[in-house]
């Protein structure tokens, strides 16, 4: 239901003045009456915001910790809202950012009581997020995890009767005991047909897609679900299927300098090693003609091959490792193409016949049409980049077939709708172009910088210490009984020190359980340090409960082959992409720290010998002198 703007329009005045009129109204007078700070920096923020909706321009809003700058694009972003009948989408950087952004205590609550507004915000959550009925009707059968999410569902999920009310439910965040491990046995899987379900009317995603489509004012979602909509929004409409997102008024990506990290997730294309016997098995059943079940035993044989040969031949231990072509594995790759072809035409006969089950059916011709597009573009490869991961426990084949710098300028920066990029660190030295030219954006853009509020030198203390143990100086460091983030460049990292800690209880570690469950435990107190490689970004505890950020390693970027093409098209490598990239998330790291005016605490620096060599590019960026070098 569309909502009234939030001030009088007149005739004599555009929009766009009776809006900063407003803005000034309730930046200057209605939030302070009622107790808010009144900082400049977010009156300036705000107002260039709504200068960017005028124009419908890219803006860079850089803006220190303190600034407020959630409330500076709220106000602008809701008036919008309204005011063009489309909802604001705001992409948050991931997940634990949404439910700090929603809950109670959150600003747009604070907003809506303070300014009498009821703010008509709704959740889009990744589809990962959400559970899969179907996985977890099979999940269940061996899992005592899976067994007690079902027992907890809603009774219409289970239930007959066509008059029970049917509401949203099962996102990640309500089954917050649950471990990552066994979500991801019965989380939604891109491999089930989502359109040929016969749960779907009771999904639990089905519900909630339905719920936020209807949003008025806000839809808050991850950057990786803004970025999949937009990399799988013409393929939908194509199919006859609704985007996963409605057309926004505005788009606003809040630590915006993570995109290209949302968009390199995105915009790619995957094969598992062992999907695609899983897929074929459920087809090989009685009645099936025997030319076409013995072309799917030898696709399986050659794509079993082929994952010998990637994983036999992939260089490196980051998430991503390069793949070294063999002549092996580029005849595997041609050969799986040729037989996926042929099971294809030969599923045409079968299905006549009534054997297989139509929902099989379909997802293995949906699965073999994407596996064969995506063998072709491996086997091409020309601009594409690709690499093997393993995702819980599985080898996978991943080939994005262009930079993302391409893909976003013609999915996202067309012009149509203002892009609103928000956070405390996206320049180097007042310079945007690193981040700019990472999004393909190029000059096409607005921005400005605003520094923080805060008087570091008088609440932030920065020691930094080069132990020849890094472990030990932290261990040792624990001591003061400091309740203490630490950040970790990878998971690797964060598991070797794990394993250093010996199962200290003070230690919360991320993966262990949800997310947002382990910054509330840590919030309350529960435990004194919270180990995470994620939460560089966008982590919000005021107070006595964080007094401490260590940072274990320096965030350079990971060793793989995504960094290393982008690494072809740099005039220095190191300079133009590592080091910028290691400061800004060694900047945001810091600006966990210090949240409001009433915080205090330390920063942790711990420099290996290697990382010693940045020392002077680490000062630079440091908003206090150290009180150790």
């Amino acid at each position: 239901m569309k909502q009234a703007i939030p001030f009088a329009l007149d005739r004599d005045r555009s929009f766009f003045e009776s809006l900063d009129d407003w803005i000034g109204d309730v930046l200057y007078d209605e939030l302070t009456e009622k107790g808010f700070d009144l900082r400049d920096e977010q009156v300036f923020m705000a107002f260039q915001i709504g200068q960017a909706l005028k124009e419908k321009s890219v803006l860079f809003a850089e803006a220190g910790v303190g600034t407020g700058k959630t409330i500076a694009y709220l106000l602008p972003a809701v008036a919008y809202a309204r005011y063009t009948g489309r909802p604001a989408i705001i992409a948050c950087a991931d997940e634990a950012l949404i439910d700090q952004l929603v809950k109670e205590s959150g600003d747009i609550g604070k907003l809506e009581r303070a300014l009498g507004l009821t703010v008509d915000v709704r959740l889009a959550k990744s589809r990962e997020q959400y559970l899969c009925l179907k996985r977890l009707d099979e999940a269940s059968k061996e899992s005592d995890a899976a067994r007690g999410i079902d027992d907890s569902l809603p009774g219409f999920v289970h239930g007959h009767s066509s008059m029970m009310k049917l509401e949203p439910y099962g996102d990640r965040s309500t089954f917050p005991d649950v471990s990552d491990d066994d979500w991801d046995l019965v989380n939604y899987h891109p491999l089930w047909q989502c359109s040929s379900c016969d749960l779907r009317n009771r999904c639990g995603q089905t519900l909630h897609r339905a719920h936020y489509r209807e949003a008025a004012d806000l839809i808050i979602c991850s950057q990786d679900f803004y970025m999949e909509h937009l990399w799988t929004k013409e393929s939908r409409v194509r199919q006859e299927q609704l985007p996963l997102l409605p057309e926004p008024s505005v788009v606003v990506f809040d630590e915006g300098h993570l995109l290209e990290y949302a968009a390199q997730k995105a915009f790619t294309y995957r094969v598992q090693e062992r999907t695609l016997d899983t897929v074929l098995s459920r087809i090989m059943v009685d009645g099936v003609r025997e030319k076409t079940l013995v072309l799917m035993e030898q696709l399986i044989d050659c794509h079993a091959s082929l994952f010998r040969g990637l994983h036999d031949h992939a260089e490196g231990e980051g998430d991503r490792r390069k793949i070294v072509r063999t002549p092996q594995i580029s005849a595997d790759a041609e050969e799986a193409v040729r037989l996926a072809v042929d099971i294809l035409e030969e599923l045409v006969f079968d299905a006549d016949l009534y054997v297989i089950p139509d929902y099989d059916l379909k997802i293995a011709e949906e699965y073999l049409e994407q596996y064969i597009h995506s063998m072709k573009l491996f086997n091409e490869g020309g601009e594409a980049v690709d690499w093997l991961e393993n995702e819980n426990g599985d080898e996978t084949l991943v080939i994005m077939p262009r930079l993302v710098t391409d893909m976003l300028g013609e999915l996202l920066f067309t012009g149509r709708v203002p892009v609103i990029f928000s956070s405390a660190t996206m320049s180097v030295g007042g310079d945007f172009s690193y981040l700019a030219d990472s999004l393909g954006i190029g000059d096409g853009f607005k921005s400005f910088s605003v520094d923080s509020p805060f008087d570091y030198e008088e609440v932030m203390e920065i020691r930094i210490e080069k132990p020849a143990d890094k472990s030990a100086e932290l261990l040792r460091s624990m001591e003061d009984g400091r309740q203490t983030l630490i950040l970790f460049r990878s998971k690797a990292a964060m598991n070797e020190f794990r394993q250093k800690a010996g199962g200290d209880s003070r230690f919360l570690f991320e993966g262990d359980r949800a997310l947002s469950a382990l910054v509330r435990d840590f919030q309350q107190g529960k435990a004194q340090a919270l180990c995470s490689w994620h939460l560089w970004e966008g982590l919000d505890i005021p107070g006595e409960a964080l007094t401490r950020v260590a940072i274990y390693d320096l965030p350079y970027p990971p060793d793989d082959p995504l960094f290393e093409a982008k690494h072809r098209f740099a005039e220095d490598p190191h300079r133009d992409i590592d080091l910028p990239y290691m400061l800004l998330r060694l900047r945001q790291g810091i600006g966990r720290l210090i949240r409001t005016s009433g915080d205090r605490g330390e920063i942790l620096l711990l420099l290996g010998e290697k990382e010693q060599s940045e020392e002077g590019e680490i000062l630079s960026v440091l908003p206090v002198r150290p009180a150790t070098v």
